[in-house]
């Protein structure tokens, strides 16, 4: 009996000594990893789980990508800890981006030994850029003739075959790389943050690009077009020593911050993995777009192709004509795009017909296209002309006598019904006396040359030449007219305004 009392008091030592062992060990993981070492906050935070909600498999696991790429730069200190890593790159400094076969074996076995093709670039991050890329980049390659935005630096790299920099594509690179060798590509960037602010005169803050990473498996064609894995990561770039200076300062503001503050960022880590995401979209774009720096407000108008008609309108390119419709289908909406000079658009309204784009408000075009494009798209969208800086009214004197005639002619004969006098518009932008002479000559269907002198009609009766101050005082929808005097000396008219 006495034996069957010893036996619970056994267990219970037994079971005292487990629960001893296991707070033992408890606190020796504690004491290893120390207060306030991790937080689940901060292993969240980590890059490689930084991906969006739709990237991730249903049942919620991890998803093991088959492609990872490091870009071998540290990442701000700076950031917070639920959005993505900002990593700081000098200009024409060559970084290491490893090339990482990730895949589980038997994952895509169609590319055992075989060679995978990867595309570079150097994107806007911000969506309002990415909208507007073509026309940026034309502009920073009309600055920075001979330049690329990005470049392989190729004695560094390993393992990169057949690496190509198209000539027309400033911001791409490719080369074709084995998943089962050691792979890594040198690249360099060349243009800064601060080239694609609005205003250019120092100490802006510089736009954030992102570096992304397409890869694609060849086709039974033989073509590199399968697309296999894409990820990419932000940057902003510096001038030479600038990115470690920024480093250095995010460092040191985050240095004076309150452990509480400290919390809420994310470390700095020695490398930048990139994140999985979208392929990037392959655009065509339009070669013949103007160059920046000579797009002109005010047409010029050619004096072999006026007809005398006075309906001349001030800026007559062809698409003003050109009008949308409701019934427009997708694909003529993309030609309209194009002919109206759009073609940076065409990407964005892919599936967009004529309803869809006349559906759009002024508000809808400039939160997308920006201030400047949204208000042209806008005005093109609607069919609105620019309006003439001033427009004044004309009527021929030997038309204006012969209708006089004809009115009173009438009255003499007992017709009530009065007669109008009909006046030609003419539509000024330069307001200049050289305009004026062109468009009367195209009134008359006379060369501009065979119009010696242009007079108003004066107090008294008095001929007054016509200058471009005069012009710039007329008042708008001023009615005149003309008459026409043969000059003495030369085949010309002298042109008077009454």
């Amino acid at each position: 009996m006495a034996w069957a009392l010893k036996l619970p008091l056994a267990d219970e030592v037994i079971e005292s000594g487990l629960v001893q062992d296991f707070d033992a060990s408890l606190s020796g993981i504690g004491q290893e990893l120390g207060a306030g070492a991790y937080s689940m906050s901060d292993v969240l935070a980590l890059p490689i789980f930084k991906q969006e909600e739709s990237s991730l498999p249903p049942d919620n696991e991890n998803k093991i990508l088959p492609f990872q790429y490091v870009l071998c730069a540290a990442t701000s200190p700076a950031v917070k800890l639920h959005d993505e890593t900002l990593t700081y790159l000098n200009q024409g400094q060559s970084y290491e981006i490893r090339m990482l076969d990730n895949r589980k074996l038997g994952e895509l076995p169609e590319i055992n030994g075989k060679l995978v093709k990867s595309i570079f670039r150097v994107v806007f991050h911000d969506r309002r850029l990415q909208y507007t890329e073509h026309q940026q980049l034309e502009g920073w390659r009309w600055n920075r003739p001979g330049d690329r935005i990005l470049d392989i630096d190729i004695p560094m790299s390993v393992g990169i075959i057949d690496p190509r920099a198209n000539p027309t594509q400033l911001n791409t690179v490719e080369f074709l790389w084995d998943p089962a060798k050691r792979t890594s590509v040198f690249i360099q960037v060349h243009c800064i943050s601060t080239e694609f602010t609005m205003r250019k005169h120092g100490g802006e803050k510089g736009v954030p690009f992102r570096v992304q990473i397409d890869t694609f498996k060849e086709n039974e064609n033989g073509e590199y077009t399968e697309h296999l894995h894409s990820a990419s990561c932000q940057i902003k770039v510096f001038k030479p020593k600038g990115a470690d200076r920024k480093q250095k300062t995010d460092r040191e503001k985050m240095e004076k911050r309150t452990p509480h503050e400290k919390e809420k960022y994310q470390p700095s880590y020695e490398t930048t993995i990139l994140t999985e995401c979208s392929p990037w979209p392959e655009i065509t774009y339009v070669n013949n777009s103007p160059s920046p720096g000579f797009n002109s407000s005010h047409s010029s108008f050619s004096l072999g192709e006026g007809n005398g008609s006075p309906n001349h309108q001030p800026e007559p390119p062809p698409p003003v004509t050109d009008n949308l419709l409701p019934t427009t289908t997708p694909q003529e909406a993309q030609q309209w795009l194009h002919r109206n000079r759009f073609s940076t658009f065409t990407r964005l309204f892919t599936n967009f017909s004529g309803a869809d784009l006349l559906k759009l408000t002024r508000d809808d075009v400039i939160q997308i296209c920006g201030p400047a494009d949204g208000i042209r798209l806008f005005n093109a969208l609607k069919g609105r002309m620019v309006r003439p800086r001033l427009t004044i009214y004309v009527c021929q004197e030997s038309l204006h006598l012969r209708e006089q005639q004809q009115q009173q002619q009438k009255r003499e004969d007992g017709d009530s019904n009065g007669t109008f006098f009909v006046y030609h518009a003419i539509y000024l932008e330069e307001l200049t006396a050289v305009e004026l002479t062109e468009k009367i000559a195209q009134l008359f269907s006379i060369s501009p040359r065979q119009i010696s002198q242009i007079y108003k009609q004066g107090p008294t009766g008095i001929h007054v030449l016509i200058s471009d101050e005069m012009i710039q005082n007329f008042q708008e929808e001023a009615c005149f007219i003309l008459d026409t005097m043969k000059a003495e000396t030369s085949d010309s008219y002298h042109i008077i305004l009454k």
